[in-house]
């Protein structure tokens, strides 16, 4: 008499990364947060993957929600990334007096976007991001985040940010752009060029006369004041009006993340808005009120933090 063997199960390979060990994610880089770290303890690896320009890791966390990681960076988590859109997003959304048509440079999450076609007074939102991988994985893993990739008033440019406003240097004046926020990664690789005062020269051109720039600035008052400070000047070297702002995001580390706004209009006081969210676009935002907004658009002289 034989006996019927069975085949053992096929062994199934999770998906697995090296910056996540004993079920902790750790995002450490002495060069853009020296001297400390922070950890987000992971449910689930979603992805991970090398696309044509930078590590992607999506994870499923404890208590953050998604977590989006590039190049080892957390960039947003479903928890706390409207404290983070709605500042870059609405701070130059109501700076300016009417706003219609509006650049977003990376942000691939979509997050910026949702916030930017909340405004009725839009006709237009571009996003120019390189990546695209980002954009199909926030459309599967970052569902509240990007929802307006199919908004009507959208349009999505898959190109390098660089080469695109070397374009609309040479366009009509009435083709530029009223509002431009900048929503790139930190200053590693081929991403440190968006913070060189060649690209602040670039976002000039490209904006109409009252237009207003706002730029993630990858850095805050507690970490690296000295770079800050640079970064701060060499933007004011193109735009005269320019503020520090900063939003508190805690998944970022040290749980601040600092802002530059700029406009080309010497006058335009940046800590007050122009105008006031109408009651339908307050009612949509978590974040973001008139209040924040002149408690959190400071002075562009640091110089007290160094004390």
């Amino acid at each position: 008499m034989t006996t019927a063997t069975t085949e053992p199960p096929a062994k199934t390979t999770l998906p697995r990364h090296p910056l996540i060990k004993d079920g902790w994610f750790r995002e450490i880089n002495d060069k853009c947060f020296p001297g400390q770290a922070f950890a987000i303890k992971v449910s689930e690896i979603l992805h991970t993957s090398q696309s044509d320009f930078q590590d992607i890791l999506v994870f499923q966390s404890e208590s953050y929600g998604v977590v989006l990681v590039l190049d080892g960076i957390v960039q947003c988590t479903e928890r706390d990334e409207f404290a983070y859109q709605e500042m870059i997003s609405h701070i130059p959304m109501y700076l300016h007096k009417n706003p219609k048509k509006v650049l977003v440079i990376g942000g691939g999450d979509g997050g910026v976007l949702r916030e930017v076609v909340k405004h009725d007074c839009i006709k237009s939102a571009t996003l120019v991001e390189i990546d695209k991988t980002v954009i199909e994985l926030s459309k599967k893993y970052l569902l509240e985040m990007s929802t307006a990739f199919d908004h009507p008033k959208v349009n999505v440019e898959l190109c390098d940010g660089f080469k695109y406003l070397k374009q609309v240097r040479d366009w009509e004046y009435n083709d530029k752009f009223d509002v431009i926020i900048t929503d790139s990664s930190d200053p590693e690789g081929p991403a440190e060029a968006f913070f060189q005062r060649e690209y602040f020269q670039l976002l000039q051109g490209a904006l109409k006369d009252d237009g207003i720039l706002i730029a993630q600035a990858s850095e805050n008052v507690w970490l690296d004041l000295k770079y800050l400070t640079k970064l701060i000047k060499t933007a004011k070297s193109v735009f005269p009006n320019t503020n520090y702002c900063y939003t508190m995001v805690p998944s970022y580390t040290s749980g601040q993340l600092g802002l530059i706004v700029c406009s080309k209009q010497y006058d335009l006081n940046l800590t007050i808005p122009t105008r006031l969210p109408t009651e339908n676009e307050q009612g949509l935002l978590r974040y973001y009120n008139p209040e924040i907004h002149s408690s959190f658009v400071c002075s562009s002289n640091l110089g007290k933090f160094n004390d």
